[in-house]
């Protein structure tokens, strides 16, 4: 282990003050002065550590110093890894004395000596990098400080039981949110607001709909607009990057500065009276353009958000009542709005922060807690948050008061340790004065907030006079005036409280609203009925189905109660204190003011802790830990003592030889005066586990030793064994292999002999046989030539009397040919002729398609009529097969198209295109598409064809979209967007139809005149699929009508009946500037002139 240097050698000053002669006021503060003009910042008091600010960076600032520098941060972090203590680090002193400087210190530390690895690593920076984030939205420059936490931040370092951090969680108390509208002379709002106007993209900029000029923005200070030393662009990106860091994602970041620049709006937003009936002022909005741009960023309406600052809506029970705001009421409710988005969205960032930095193991975790809060404030001008935040110093310094300096001295009579009391001040009274549940001033706060009536800050005051003006800490214009005493320092509207650290002067202007801390409910509802991701986050308050009406907690109740928890967790853990004093008021290097210097160790309590240190015991722990944790240093409790523990730890520490006065018995727990008498011992047990380490793995490796040798033993029989089986397996193997060769060599031996005797019993064999077959061979040709003679002299005969049979038949026939020879030669030969051409048609037979012309050639001229004739035979054959094979439906399309080519074939120009386009018939899928459900219930017969036609207007020649609907007994026109039946014509009424020669679509339908469906006369219609319309038409009137065929004409010139007047429809070739479809143009009131494109 690395020995770590003294605070004796090469010492400035006294590094301890403990150490410190002669002791008094003089030699304490000059030896201060002495360290910090060197340069040595840290000075001690046991473990407590006093850090004087420089206003300057200095090299000890680097990872590789933060633990030389900081011995007491070492113990604390030793003794939580250790001995599994959870520790807390207190920041305490001034404002601007560093105290969030010593806290990223402390962080540095933690960073430092931890151990490393990629998890280690990413806990360790997102927990330093959550640093940048809070101050950029709860840091701001003050008069005394230019970096200064409006803010109180405690952090839970959690560690595992190496010491390796597994994350944190933050927790934050009463940020300063009256800062956001209005700020003291030479003071600004928070960095971020001056962050983003600077370092900000021109891009972002626009679209958070902000510029960069700090004076367009009333919420914003211009006379402290920009700090000698802080580069605000700089710093945004620092930000930016810290919150990737710890683990925000992008669009987050977008809503966040959104958020931002919402506030930023707000401000500018301002309200003119305007005067009602009823004699009652009301606000309204002046420029609505911020309005409106702030309504943007966060999606509310406009409208919504104005109603929200011109009315309060108050509920009672049932009852609502809606009051008008005046211009006064309509900038307080606009204040408070931005109060409180601006909180909202700070703890919700302290929230989000926490989940990514929480520790992941569900195991108990080791804790230290940093707590970097406000330090003690007096300004020219108190109000209501110095009054809180001088509370909240006063309780930390009644929990230093007590664990410090009352509870040891207590702890040293309760122990019967030889002790001589030490006198110091006990602030309790002070904190009694502010936090007392009946009489404290915080209790009377919120009684007057809550009483009827009307309340103001003077009630206020006057009840703090009735009720404390016989406190001695407590002074006031009115109760100095009834002790007949004159302060005219003292105004009639202020309070003044001596606290530990001197008096301080309050005015009560503004106590009562900022503890009230109200936000009209109309104003949460209007912000969350925002789009904005966030913003019901942060108003859930403003959900109209959960609505309260009880009234909410004051602000002092809540930060009171949040200081009673804080109180709380310091008191579990064990306590190490960083007292930081600030050494000037002009926040200037090499400056130190004694008399300051002076007023903060008093008030601190310094002296009197280094008089406790000085006459008391650095470490006290009970018996039963104590002799656990270093028995192992004497053989006679090592390694169970039987006895009392107390006598175990006399044994223990008489034998080290630790002088005696360096330690003392309790009645519980034993005393060492020294810490370095306790390093020793630390030091001297590591030791001692060494050696029982050394000792452990002596008896581990003998053991593992022996093991193996027994196991290689175990291994070398069994080996030997296989060894020995594989070694006669093999040894038999070559036998057999050995034997099997010498059997085989006999057995083939033996073959080879019985082969050679089978061979010549064979040679024997085939030698008969071949004597045998030579001799019937002789045998077999001797009666050969025998047969052939005989039947040579057979052949002769026969031949003899074929011949002369021959000859008697050619004298017979030469009698009977001579009679009918010539006509049955040619019956024979015209008959061997048709046979051979009906054979071979049956080889040139052509296909089965009826498409198929092919035929054989025509042989002989005298086949010419049965030749067409099987040609045509064939074909009627082969197409009755063809028919033989179609469907009903199938059927009836090529009739359709049989019946579409008689009609207009070599007729109509459009016929050709037609004839590869199937007759689909329902174009509209009229019974499936929902749309025309209402027109198929008005339908009752069935839609042979369904369609969409134009019909053509008489007045202007343009069409009109139409359902053309056709029955079995009518056809039916619709309109086409609603359903609704326009027409419906009997097909009986229908007399001829009007079509052109070329290939337009224009077809007129002529009804008999005085029909009912005459009345306004013809139909001239317009259709894609005229040719199916038209036979379909032509079939379903010919078979409804039962008559003979529908007239169809095919003209260029036709005339249509419209209503009462004739008009003649001429159809034209067209030029290009037509287009591909036919044009319909009106020429005058008697003719009606299509062009149609010319066929290419």
């Amino acid at each position: 282990m690395e020995v770590k240097t003294s605070l004796l050698d090469n010492m400035i000053g006294v590094g301890d003050m403990v150490l410190l002669e002669p002791l008094n006021e003089d030699s304490f503060i000059e030896n201060l002065r002495k360290r910090f003009d060197h340069n040595e910042i840290y000075t001690y008091i046991g473990s407590v550590v006093i850090s004087m600010n420089p206003y300057r960076s200095l090299p000890i600032f680097t990872p590789e110093k933060v633990e030389e520098y900081l011995p007491g941060l070492d113990e604390a972090y030793r003794s939580l890894r250790d001995q599994d203590k959870d520790q807390c680090i207190l920041i305490t002193g001034e404002s601007g004395a560093g105290k969030t400087e010593a806290s990223k210190l402390v962080m540095s530390y933690v960073a430092a000596v931890c151990g490393r690895g990629q998890e280690v690593n990413k806990v360790k920076e997102q927990l330093l990098q959550s640093n940048p984030v809070l101050e950029a939205f709860g840091n701001a420059k003050t008069v005394r400080n230019d970096n200064s936490s409006r803010f109180g931040k405690y952090m839970d370092i959690e560690f595992d039981f190496k010491g390796d951090p597994l994350g944190g969680v933050i927790s934050n108390y009463l940020l300063e949110k009256s800062r956001v509208c209005k700020q003291p002379r030479g003071e600004r709002n928070f960095h971020i607001f001056y962050q983003l106007l600077s370092g900000a993209s021109g891009d972002t900029l626009t679209k958070l709909k902000l510029d960069r000029d700090f004076s367009k923005y009333n919420y914003l200070s211009l006379d402290s607009a920009t700090v000698n030393g802080l580069d605000d662009a700089a710093s945004f990106r620092t930000v930016r990057n810290a919150m990737q860091i710890v683990g925000f994602m992008e669009d987050e970041v977008q809503l966040v500065l959104e958020l931002v620049a919402a506030v930023l709006k707000l401000g500018n937003i301002e309200f003119k009276p305007e005067s009602r009936v009823n004699g009652f002022d009301e606000s309204r909005v002046k420029d609505k353009n911020d309005l409106k741009e702030m309504c943007e960023l966060l999606g509310i309406e406009q409208s919504v958000l104005e109603r929200a600052f011109s009315y309060r809506t108050v509920e009672a029970k049932m009852e609502k009542v809606s009051t008008t705001l005046n211009v006064a009421q309509a900038y307080y409710a606009r204040d408070a709005l931005a109060k409180n988005l601006y909180s909202r969205l700070f703890s919700w960032l302290v929230t989000r922060i926490n989940e990514s930095i929480k520790a992941q193991a569900k195991t108990r975790h080791k804790v230290m807690g940093v707590l970097d809060i406000y330090g003690f404030e007096i300004f020219e001008d108190n109000s209501f948050e110095q009054f809180i935040i001088n509370y909240c110093n006063e309780k930390l310094q009644q929990i230093f008061i007590e664990l410090t300096l009352r509870e040891e001295q207590e702890e040293y009579v309760r122990e019967g340790i030889e002790w001589t009391n030490i006198e110091y001040f006990n602030n309790a009274i002070i904190c009694d004065l502010i936090e007392n549940n009946q009489n404290g001033i915080l209790a009377m706060l919120d009684e007057e907030c809550l009483r009827p009536g009307t309340v103001t800050d003077d009630t206020f005051l006057d009840k703090l006079n009735t009720i404390c003006a016989e406190h001695q800490h407590f002074e006031s214009r009115l109760s100095k005036n009834s002790k007949f005493l004159t302060d005219h320092s003292l105004p009639h509207s202020c309070f003044r409280i001596q606290h530990y650290a001197g008096k301080v002067l309050y005015r009560v202007e503004g106590f009562v609203d900022k503890n009230n801390d109200l936000l009209y409910r109309d104003l949460s509802q209007a912000m969350y009925k925002a789009t904005h991701s966030l913003m019901r986050q942060l108003f859930p308050e403003g959900n109209p189905a959960k609505v309260n009406l009880k009234r909410p907690p004051t602000a002092g109740f809540q930060f009171k109660a949040s200081v009673g928890g804080l109180m709380r967790n310091l008191q579990t853990k064990n306590p190490n204190y960083i007292r930081c004093i600030k050494p000037n008021d002009k926040k200037a290097a090499h400056i130190f003011t004694d008399s300051l210097v002076c007023h903060q160790v008093r008030y601190l309590g310094l002296m009197e802790n280094v008089r406790v240190r000085r006459a008391g015991y650095a470490f006290r722990q009970p018996y039963e830990p104590c002799l656990e944790r270093y028995k192992m240093l004497c053989k006679q409790t090592w390694p169970h003592w039987r006895g009392p523990a107390r006598d175990g730890v006399e044994v223990l520490l008489t034998d080290c030889s630790v002088p005696a006065e360096e330690f003392a018995y309790g009645r519980s727990k034993i005393f060492i005066r020294n810490p370095r008498t306790l390093f020793t011992l630390e030091e001297r047990r590591r030791a001692c586990l060494e050696d029982l380490a050394t000792l452990i793995q002596k008896i581990y490796r003998g053991w593992k030793c022996r093991t193996h040798f027994l196991l290689l033993k175990k291994s070398q029989v069994v080996v030997a064994a296989w060894y020995r089986r594989y070694a006669q397996q093999k040894k038999y193997v070559k036998i057999k292999s050995a034997t099997l060769v010498m059997q085989s060599f006999t057995r083939g031996w033996k073959a080879r002999k019985i082969l050679r005797q089978l061979k010549y019993e064979k040679r024997c064999k085939e030698a008969v046989t071949t004597i045998a077959a030579y001799w019937h061979g002789t045998q077999a040709r001797m009666e050969l030539r025998r047969l052939k003679t005989e039947a040579r002299n057979k052949h002769a005969v026969s031949v003899i009397w074929a011949y002369w049979q021959g000859t008697k038949v050619r004298r017979e026939y030469r009698k009977f040919f001579r009679a009918n020879a010539g006509k049955k030669i040619y019956c024979f030969i015209i008959q061997r002729i048709m046979q051979k051409y009906f054979l071979g048609l049956k080889t040139t037979v052509p296909s089965m398609s009826p498409i198929d012309n092919t035929w054989s050639a025509q042989p002989y001229s005298f086949l010419e009529g049965a030749h067409t004739e099987l040609r045509r035979i064939f074909h009627l054959w082969r197409c009755k097969k063809h028919r033989g094979q179609f469907t009903e439906e199938k059927k009836a399309v090529y009739e359709e198209k049989l019946e579409a080519s008689e009609i207009f074939k070599n007729k109509k120009a459009l016929y050709p295109s037609s004839v590869s386009q199937p007759f689909k018939g329902d174009y509209l899928e009229i019974h499936k598409n929902p749309k025309y459900q209402k027109l198929n219930s008005a339908v009752e017969e069935k839609v042979l064809l369904a369609d969409v036609v134009n019909k053509i207007n008489r007045a202007n020649g343009k069409g009109s979209p139409r359902l053309f609907l056709l029955t079995k007994n009518n056809f039916v026109l619709a309109d086409q967007k609603t359903g609704q039946v326009k027409a419906s014509v009997p097909l009986p009424d229908l007399t001829s139809v009007s079509v052109s020669t070329q290939s337009d679509g224009f077809f007129a339908l002529k009804l008999k005149e005085g029909s009912a469906s005459a009345a306004k006369g013809d139909f001239l219609l317009n259709s894609e699929h005229l040719i199916e319309i038209i036979t379909k038409l032509h079939r379903t009137w010919t078979t409804a009508a039962d008559k003979d065929q529908i007239n169809i004409d095919i003209s260029d010139e036709f005339l249509v009946q419209f209503k009462q007047d004739k008009v003649c429809v001429k159809f034209i070739q067209g030029g290009p500037k037509n287009g591909t479809s036919a044009a319909c143009k009106r020429k005058n009131n008697r003719l009606l002139e299509v062009s149609v494109p010319s066929s290419p």
